[in-house]
């Protein structure tokens, strides 16, 4: 395998070949440019609609293809603007064209904000005459209900106005966590074993709690929550502010729970929620199995939340090419079938990726596109195994948005979050059993069970742990009850209890930990990374066991965009996220990878 870390002064000096093709949406800045300034006559356009939809089928239909025809434009402006952006984010010029972008879209919000009022004056009898006048309406039946099952939740246009008042006021207890916690909050350094001083950030704080330095891991372990426990009150007040908030919210637009009213919009029952934790809670004694053996292989008397994240294997010095990725990730890919490498294959020679770091090259990796334009990917590759797993992660997007935009039309051609991580988690998990089928020796296997077993820890079991400790605390509040720094720490460390058992020391600090965690302002969204999660092993498991059918109904899960719910397009495929089953079954597998382990390291 090869050595690879690529560094490059400039895009300039890049291969083309490695370098995303941004023309293909606007060849040159100057048409962009012409396509804004079309562009900028929407929010007039819109606006000159209202009163109208509900008066004819024509007008209504005539609204819908127009809002297609922005969609694809505004899709295309932004992709360009913000790939040109993240290209170099020191350069001014692209931000400004991207914040003229952004700006059009605010105008188009408040331009349109007649829309959904107006179609729910409309009673089902006219609707049901449009239909009939005008049989292109048919293609909109979906996206008319999505809006019309709002009516029960929707109030008169007094009320309506006085919560959009409000509606400054529903984001501020996340925006004051998030001054705090960003901008304001600094930490001690960490002093490892040689009396050496680390600095302690958000950002080096997991790279230092998987340093094999157990003196540093501790020390930076209580620098971090030692910081947190002087702003134990004002967490916990912000916390307790963003709850009431939803449950305002969720009251006054007649939903039974702040839970229901965050699931509602996505078409997610509450069930799918509660039956994870409850799915989680059965297979918990598999979960405190990994802590005995994670205490065994690290050979310590006692286990502490500060030993959770160093490696229980000896690191291996795994390096690839970008070139040896890609040939590594179509063959993990192979069990897809032809016509998912067929476009994989083009995605990787057709410059859908931008590959190497460059000075001021946004970080990280993510994967874009839409409707009319092919999918583009952004990586900082330099060579690591995590590297691969993200070039096979993003693909994952990348293809689930192409089939999608591919097989539906462009109002129907986008996918809801409850969805979005399915696919790319579905690729990665082919990839590490393709690794492991290939080990070169159990050294190397054992690495990778390692890098396995993490997954299920920090994806399905953590953010469980992170799901219901928001339900409860939003069941606390619907209750009445004070929300105070000592009963979020009371529930956070009875949780910790519950879900890593008796085989680890309960360190006071972890107590704290919620006030670390910004996804608890996100109004009940992680539960998604463990659905995901457990749907994209379950779909995995069923492609690769060659079970009738699966791979052809993947696709077309994949191709389904959002022209029916999650719950439906997962069933399609064969998992169904509303019973216990694909979680239960993927943690099923996280039993038998622990054996395989235990097996390995007693050899």
């Amino acid at each position: 395998m090869g050595k690879e870390r690529v560094e490059y002064a400039s895009r300039a000096e890049i291969p083309e070949r490695y370098r995303w093709d941004i023309e293909r949406i606007y060849a040159t800045e100057d048409d962009f440019l012409a396509a804004l300034e079309v562009a900028k006559g929407y929010p007039e356009h819109v606006a000159s609609f209202s009163g109208k939809i509900s008066q004819s089928a024509e007008s209504l239909l005539e609204f819908l293809r127009f809002d297609d025809e922005m969609s694809l434009n505004l899709g295309k402006l932004v992709n360009y603007a913000s790939r040109k952006s993240d290209e170099d984010t020191r350069d001014s010029h692209f931000q400004a064209l991207e914040g003229q972008v952004m700006n059009l879209y605010v105008a188009l919000s408040a331009a349109g904000s007649w829309f959904t009022p107006e179609l729910m004056t409309v009673d089902d009898e006219t609707l049901a005459r449009f239909y009939a006048e005008q049989p292109g309406l048919e293609l909109y039946r979906r996206a008319i209900d999505q809006v019309l099952r709002m009516r029960d939740h929707t109030l008169s246009p007094d009320e309506e106005r006085l919560l959009a008042s409000a509606g400054d006021m529903r984001v501020q207890p996340g925006n004051i966590y998030s001054l705090f916690n960003d901008a304001d909050l600094s930490f001690p350094a960490a002093i490892d074993s040689e009396g050496k001083e680390h600095p302690v950030t958000h950002g080096s704080y997991i790279p230092l709690m998987n340093s094999a330095d157990r003196t540093l891991r501790k020390s930076a372990f209580e620098a971090l929550y030692g910081e947190y426990g002087k702003f134990r009150n004002t967490c916990a007040a912000t916390l307790a502010a963003e709850a009431k908030t939803r449950r305002f919210f969720a009251d006054a637009r007649k939903f039974t729970s702040a839970l229901e009213a965050a699931l509602y919009g996505n078409e997610i029952p509450t069930e799918v929620y509660t039956n994870l934790i409850e799915t989680v809670h059965a297979n918990l004694p598999a979960m405190h199995k990994y802590v005995a053996l994670r205490k065994e292989l690290l050979g310590v008397d006692e286990l502490h939340f500060y030993d959770l994240y160093t490696p229980i294997v000896e690191d291996l010095d795994m390096r690839f090419t970008y070139d040896e990725a890609c040939e590594l990730i179509l063959k993990a890919l192979e069990p897809m079938g032809e016509g998912y490498l067929s476009i994989v294959r083009e995605g990787l020679s057709n410059r859908w990726i931008d590959v190497y770091e460059t000075p001021g090259k946004r970080s990280g990796g993510y994967s874009s596109g839409g409707y009319g334009m092919q999918p583009y990917i952004l990586l900082n590759f330099q060579g690591t195994l995590d590297d691969v797993f993200t070039l096979i992660h993003e693909m994952g997007h990348s293809i689930h948005t192409y089939l999608s935009c591919a097989n539906q039309p462009i109002c129907y051609s986008d996918y809801v979050i409850f969805v979005a991580e399915v696919a790319s988690t579905c690729n990665e998990s082919l990839l590490m059993r393709y690794m492991l089928d290939h080990a070169a020796d159990s050294r190397e296997r054992a690495y990778l069970l390692n890098h396995f077993l993490e997954q299920f820890r920090g994806t399905l079991y953590r953010q469980c742990m992170f799901a219901e400790f928001e339900l409860l605390v939003g069941e606390m509040t619907a209750r009445g009850e004070v929300v105070t720094a000592d009963a979020l720490c009371n529930a956070y460390r009875d949780l910790n209890a519950l879900y890593f058992g008796d085989g680890i020391v309960l360190d006071d600090e972890i107590a704290l930990e919620w006030a670390r965690i910004p996804h608890f302002y996100y109004n009940y969204y992680v539960y998604q990374y463990s659905t995901g999660y457990a749907a994209a092993i379950a779909l995995s498991q069923r492609i690769l066991s060659g079970e009738p059918e699966a791979l052809d109904s993947y696709i077309g899960f994949l191709s389904g965009g959002s022209s029916a719910d999650p719950i439906s397009l997962l069933r399609g495929a064969g998992v169904d996220m509303a019973s216990p089953e694909p979680v239960d079954s993927a943690l099923k597998l996280f039993d038998e990878l622990l054996d395989q382990m235990r097996d390995i390291v007693s050899e």
